[in-house]
């Protein structure tokens, strides 16, 4: 299905996290859709060759470092727009993969003020200006661990479950307003950052996440998948979409080559 040329109002897209995975690709497909979009993250030089990059692509693309944590410079961040016409919310990751018995509270800390504090400060900063826009779209970039729990993951799990809850609720409390809220939930993606993130940098236990799993989902497959459901029609709202790789069927359900 062809997609949609997004309105004149609505070409502004924040990207957050975009500095690797699936912000990077989400950025790139986003441009391509004929979105101007602002990458942001805390690694500036990152996010600066990637705006290069689509610049160079022919698109228009502009960094900003920000950390989504800091609500002072979030706010800040804010006031250089008037309208904005997409918001993804992809700033998140995970940390360790201990029991609830040994898990580290400041790990928990992490993950819950990246993965849901920091969507809510960009999106309470931004929502006025997808209002404005008189079409705006707020892409939450979830998990299937939102939405199912797994053993050794209940720090990530409790935070993405955060994240689901923030877009069900928003949806609800600004319905009848000229803004979506869609939810995407991808299970397991394979990048070059999420598990040795995880992991403390420990390689052999990133490499195992994915050990016999023929074709993991990549950042691209999500990108597309956000990009689709950004430019349906703006009375269409995708409220959630859950992707996983074939070999997925559940959390803890996997299927894994000899």
């Amino acid at each position: 299905m062809a997609t949609a040329v997004p309105p004149a109002a609505s070409r502004i897209a924040v990207v957050t996290g975009a500095s690797s995975g699936i912000g990077a690709a989400t950025a790139r497909r986003l441009a391509e859709a004929g979105y101007r979009v602002v990458l942001t993250a805390r690694r500036k030089d990152r996010i600066e060759a990637l705006a290069e990059e689509i610049t160079a692509a022919g698109h228009a693309a502009t960094a900003y470092p920000l950390d989504v944590t800091d609500r002072a410079a979030v706010d800040e961040f804010a006031t250089a727009f008037k309208t904005v016409g997409v918001l993804v919310n992809n700033a998140g990751g995970a940390l360790g993969a201990d029991p609830v018995a040994t898990g580290d509270p400041d790990q928990w800390r992490t993950m819950y003020e990246t993965n849901v504090l920091g969507t809510l400060h960009l999106t309470q900063a931004l929502l006025p200006k997808l209002d404005a826009s008189g079409d705006g779209t707020v892409v939450v970039v979830s998990s299937t661990a939102g939405h199912a729990t797994y053993e050794g993951g209940a720090g990530y799990v409790a935070a993405k479950h955060g994240a689901h809850v923030l877009a069900e609720t928003l949806r609800l409390e600004i319905v009848g307003r000229p803004v979506r809220v869609i939810e995407i939930a991808p299970g397991m993606v394979r990048t070059d950052e999420f598990a040795l993130t995880r992991f403390g940098g420990d390689a052999e236990k990133a490499a195992k996440v994915y050990q016999g799993v023929a074709e993991p989902l990549t950042a691209d497959d999500v990108a597309d998948t956000i990009t689709w459901a950004v430019t349906r029609p703006p009375h269409v709202n995708i409220d959630l979409m859950i992707v996983r790789p074939r070999a997925q069927a559940s959390n803890t359900k996997v299927h894994r080559e000899p």
